[in-house]
Formats: structure tokens, C-alpha cells, sequence
């Protein structure tokens, strides 16, 4: 009789733990993985860039981290200048035009979307034999125009003045143009490179060479002068004491899609902005004052 009773009490506490464990499987919620936000779609493997190449070295640096990231991705990039860029885009041949420049008034119809990226500073730079360190705005603009072609007339020695500059495409020379001439036009004695790199290489060669490039360009093979009196630094840019610089533009033809806009999103995080662009001698927008 006893083993019948503890027969019986060990299938019931059995049978009352199996129907706790069922119970339990009934109420619990089940387990699963809620999916990481998705990124913007990559819905192209290649798409190109082109214009400025003041603002080449960051893009480059943004496509070669952005290929990283993309596997299979291919952001092609090329030069050109300001101009070049702008012109393609609009006409569809390329997805982003790089620019140093607003896009001008006649390329409104094309429905340009702007995405401003960063701010370059610009130089004015000299053969490293010339005996100046300064030129005030009034002088670089008559050397710009050609009205002053020799050092000795600004301070410095008897020797012909060289002016190495950029095609009228370029973003930088626009620049130059509209901000240190009052958009007088440069003078067409001056030597016309295609790109910064070959215009610094130029000034660097040239005895009594003067140029204009974007800070981020700038080597020890050349000389870089003061401005009014004013050193270039990132300082004396936010600061508003160094007035040479322009905001730097990608231009998409409306508003960008897919691998499109997941690059222009990747140039424009706060991984790489805060990482690569005062690295790489620009200034990030969010620096300047108001």
C-alpha cells in the first residue's frame, strides 16, 4: 500500500512539473532579432564624380574609405575644374559635380541640387626665390591683371613676374578672381595649367612665378604669402581676418537616390568629416561662424 501511495505521489508531482514547463512555454515571448536599420540602397555599382580639384584629394579620400565600406562599389573621379563639373551634371553624363563655385544662373533649369561639403581655403604662392612675403589686395589685383608684372614694384626684386594660373573653368581662378580682383579678369599673359598640381609644380619651377591653389595643395616647394597682412591658418578663416576661401559644393541633378546618396551621406557623416576634413587642410561648415 505504501509503495502504490509514493508510486502514485511521484507520477503526480512528475505530471505537475511537465504541465509548469508547458505553461511556462505558453506565456514566454519568443526570441527574435530586430534588424539593424537598413542602409540606403546600393542600387548602382558605379557612378562618377568630376569637377574641382580643389576639393579632389577629400573626395578621393571619401571614395576610397566609401569603396571600402561598399564592396563591388566604384566611385570614379576625375578633375576638370569647377565648370567641367557643373556642365556634366547637368547634362546627366556624370552623378556629382564637384565645384568651388555656386552653380551660376544659367544652369538653374537643370534642377542642380546643392550638398555643401566643406570650406577650402585659398593661396596665394610664389616662386620660393621671391623676395615677398605680403601683398595687400590692391597689389595682387594689378599682378592678377597684369598691370604690375614686376617685383620690385611691390617690394621685392628686379625680376619679371610669372603668373601660373588655371583655366576659366576653375573654380579656384573664379574665386581668385571674384574675391581679390572684385571680378576684374585675370590678364591672358598668364600661363594656364589644368590642374592645381601642375600649377604648383609650375610656380615651384618658374623663377618669379605667382599662383593661387587650395590650402590642402600646399608644399614646401613654394612660398605661401600673407594677405593684407594676414597669415592663412584655419583660425583667421572662422575668425573672418582671412578672406580668401570658398564653400566647397557637390551638385547632384536633383535630389540624389541610392549609391548616390549613400556617398554624399558617408561625406557628410560625422565618422568621416570629423576624421578627414581639417586633416586634409579644409575647414568643416559647421566651424564658420554665422
Amino acid at each position: 500500500m505504501f509503495k502504490s501511495k509514493s508510486r502514485i505521489a511521484l507520477v503526480s508531482t512528475a505530471l505537475i512539473a511537465l504541465l509548469a514547463l508547458v505553461g511556462c512555454g505558453q506565456t514566454a515571448a519568443p526570441t527574435t532579432t530586430t534588424p539593424a536599420p537598413s542602409a540606403t540602397s546600393i542600387d548602382k555599382k558605379t557612378i562618377s564624380a568630376a569637377g574641382s580639384t580643389a576639393l579632389q584629394p577629400l573626395v578621393k579620400l571619401a571614395a576610397d574609405e566609401f569603396m571600402a565600406k561598399n564592396s563591388g562599389v566604384q566611385v570614379n573621379l576625375s578633375g576638370g575644374g569647377s565648370m567641367t563639373g557643373l556642365n556634366n551634371v547637368a547634362s546627366g553624363s556624370i552623378e556629382i559635380g564637384n565645384s568651388d563655385v555656386v552653380s551660376p544662373e544659367e544652369l538653374k533649369s537643370a534642377g542642380l541640387v546643392d550638398h555643401q561639403v566643406c570650406v577650402a581655403p585659398f593661396l596665394l604662392i610664389v616662386n620660393k626665390d621671391v623676395k615677398v612675403d605680403n601683398l595687400t589686395k590692391a597689389q595682387a589685383a594689378d599682378i592678377f591683371t597684369g598691370k604690375i608684372t614686376n617685383w620690385k614694384d611691390v617690394g621685392g626684386q628686379d625680376l619679371k613676374i610669372s603668373i601660373i594660373g588655371r583655366a576659366a573653368s576653375s573654380g579656384t581662378r573664379l574665386n581668385v578672381e571674384k574675391i581679390v580682383m572684385d571680378g576684374k579678369k585675370m590678364t591672358d599673359a598668364a600661363a594656364a595649367q589644368d590642374s592645381t598640381g601642375n600649377l604648383l609644380t609650375g610656380v615651384a619651377q618658374t623663377a618669379g612665378a605667382i599662383g593661387y591653389i587650395d590650402a590642402a595643395y600646399l608644399k614646401d616647394t613654394v612660398k605661401a604669402l600673407k594677405f593684407d597682412g594676414v597669415a592663412y591658418s584655419p583660425e583667421t578663416v572662422i575668425s573672418g581676418q582671412y578672406p580668401i576661401y570658398s564653400y566647397e559644393h557637390m551638385y547632384t541633378k536633383g535630389e540624389p537616390t541610392g549609391t548616390v546618396k549613400a556617398f554624399l551621406d558617408y561625406v557628410m557623416s560625422a565618422e568621416f568629416q570629423d576624421k578627414n576634413v581639417e586633416k586634409t587642410g579644409f575647414i568643416p561648415v559647421s566651424k564658420m561662424k554665422k
